[in-house]
């Protein structure tokens, strides 16, 4: 009964506020006498007069008045969630959950996530810190961060952040101590800090390249390991042994003092980070605002 009703109700809702037909007829931009049918084909439904009409005027009765009274704040409530849905249409709402690295996640929060956050709201952003090759789908993420040349097969993937290389520091007594290396070979018998990936269990290989192009893989030891390349570099600040670690990342360290570096031209640089996505993924207007900030410019 309702849903043939609310036409009939909207009609009676202006013609008790404009007091008029035509004025009413005009409003809906219907006929006087199309209106006046639809009303007096709702009191006949009702088995009520909800009008009292003169020649000069219309005013609603006393039951017209009670269900007036009660229509329009109803219909002030649709109309209303109705201007905010439609001024949202535009407007980038929503929760978009990314994994990354530790280093990934502080770079990125800091310099092009945060501007999204302040002019958008409605947004959310959830970042995720994870070593390990995540599987989206499984760990409910919309996208990951990861450097170029780690992104999976099947994936769309976006620069986002200039070249990088990781480069092997140490505190200057570290070095008094026990020298500094000459060449990758020579690691395994310094005290090194270590880093060991979420996806396996197993410590990172320091991954450097000879002077010939070929790449070339050590294994190090020493007496400290964390899961985050941060508290590495703390370690290694700290003089518990050398580190392999991001360079722009150790920069202020470098520059003060605090930690110098070593074998640099064993270290070459490498695509720097990516954001990558499914292929399948129905971007959501939340998703690009975050992937056209974070796109590399130029």
């Amino acid at each position: 009964m309702l849903r043939e009703n609310i036409t009939d109700l909207i009609a009676l809702a202006a013609v008790s506020q404009e007091r008029s037909f035509t004025r009413a007829a005009a409003r809906l931009n219907v006929s006087q006498s199309a209106l006046s049918h639809t009303i007096k084909s709702l009191e006949a439904r009702l088995g009520l007069r909800l009008l009292r009409r003169t020649t000069r005027s219309v005013a609603p009765t006393l039951e017209g008045e009670d269900l007036r009274a009660t229509l329009n704040p109803c219909f002030e409530k649709i109309e209303a969630r109705l201007r905010a849905l439609n001024d949202a249409r535009d407007q980038p709402t929503g929760t978009v959950r990314i994994v990354a690295t530790d280093y990934a996640i502080d770079t990125l929060s800091r310099s092009k996530l945060a501007p999204v956050l302040r002019d958008h709201p409605p947004e959310r952003i959830e970042l995720v810190n994870d070593y390990g090759y995540t599987d989206l789908a499984a760990s409910q993420c919309d996208a990951g961060v990861r450097y170029g040349d780690q992104v999976s097969d099947g994936m769309i993937a976006a620069r986002i952040g200039p070249d990088d290389r990781m480069i092997c520091v140490g505190a200057p007594a570290v070095y008094e101590t026990h020298g500094r290396p000459e060449t990758p070979h020579d690691l395994p018998e310094l005290p090194c800090v270590n880093l060991r990936l979420s996806n396996h269990g197993g410590l990172y290989a320091w991954e450097f390249e000879a002077p010939d192009g070929s790449d070339l893989t050590v294994k190090v030891g020493g007496q400290a390991c964390f899961n985050a390349i941060g508290p590495v570099m703390q370690a290694a600040i700290d003089g518990i042994g050398l580190a392999l670690v991001p360079e722009r990342l150790a920069a202020r360290a470098l520059a003060d003092g605090a930690l110098e570096t070593c074998l640099e031209d064993w270290c070459p640089s490498f695509p720097g980070f990516h954001i990558f996505y499914p292929s399948r993924l129905r971007a959501s207007s939340a998703f690009q605002v975050v992937l056209d900030a974070l796109r590399e410019r130029g």
